[in-house]
């Protein structure tokens, strides 16, 4: 089924991802409608998107068929609990934190009518198209998984590529895809920082060093509430950053102490058991210069 030219509501339609996603849905020819917190950006975000604003959460989902959750991890609970008493049996609710047993959770508890999918872009506002992008479903039970199929047709016609967890393996693994990586650019970020010897990345000669300087400026160009959500609430992410600590001492243990040998056997233990798991990365380097030229 196309769906295509329905009507959708867009709550938290101002910020960042609000507005990426509004933007994608106007290019197939959705209705969009957006509503938000901010006034100011709500109504910036109108003119420049040339959509309808409403003015209210409930005003904006009267009428739409499909309802897309936009909006911070810490006010979703405040948002579902408004707008749950409002939504209709043919009406859509997905939302798309970026975790996912907890909201997924509330909207099972809150609407009492309508259907209702977790999903969760693995890209930021950043992206130039959804093309070639990840995008985490979460359906729980069959009639979420029948509205899975079709929302994956629409993204996969779009380019994305689309995965499927439960709410509970999505907040696991992200707790290492996001939540480890995302710590790792602020350590690095605070280590070249507080050592005074940052070095800007056209006159830097080393490749590795362009790829971890683009990946801290990524990071720290990002909303600091965002960042620290995420690693307040994902279930795991303590564990890794706990495991990250011991082998950082490990390892600079090793090189402290000038024990070339360990080190070289170490290094090439993980290169053994990195093939085991992921073939293909040999091919890393030369994947890491395309990256470097293109920046």
């Amino acid at each position: 089924m196309n769906i295509r030219g329905k009507r959708i509501a867009v709550i938290g339609g101002a910020g960042k991802m609000g507005r990426w996603l509004s933007g994608l849905l106007l290019e197939d020819d959705f209705k969009v409608i957006i509503a938000d917190t901010d006034e100011k950006s709500l109504a910036d975000t109108g003119r420049r998107l040339a959509v309808v604003i409403a003015a209210s959460n409930t005003d904006a989902i009267r009428g739409a068929d499909y309802i897309l959750l936009s909006v911070p991890i810490e006010g979703f609970e405040e948002v579902v609990k408004e707008i749950g008493p409002r939504v209709r049996a043919d009406q859509v609710v997905i939302d798309i934190t970026s975790t996912k047993e907890r909201p997924v959770d509330l909207m099972h508890r809150h609407f009492r009518e309508g259907r209702i999918l977790g999903a969760h872009p693995l890209f930021g506002p950043g992206a130039a198209s959804i093309t070639n992008k990840n995008v985490v479903l979460t359906p729980t039970n069959d009639e979420e998984m029948a509205l899975a199929d079709k929302i994956t047709a629409y993204l996969e016609s779009k380019g994305a590529r689309v995965s499927r967890m439960t709410p509970q393996e999505h907040d696991e693994t992200m707790s290492l895809v996001l939540g480890l990586s995302h710590f790792i650019a602020l350590v690095a970020a605070d280590t070249l920082l507080s050592s005074g010897e940052i070095r800007p990345m056209e006159t830097s000669g080393s490749s590795t060093y362009k790829v971890l300087l683009t990946l801290i400026e990524s990071v720290l160009s990002e909303d600091p509430e965002l960042y620290a959500s995420l690693q307040m609430n994902f279930p795991r992410v303590t564990d890794y950053e706990n495991l990250f600590r011991e082998k950082t001492g490990e390892w600079a243990d090793l090189v402290a102490g000038k024990d070339r040998r360990e080190f070289v056997e170490r290094m090439k233990a993980l290169k053994s058991r990195l093939e085991k798991v992921a073939p293909d990365f040999v091919n890393s380097y030369e994947k890491m210069y395309r990256i470097v030229e293109g920046l």
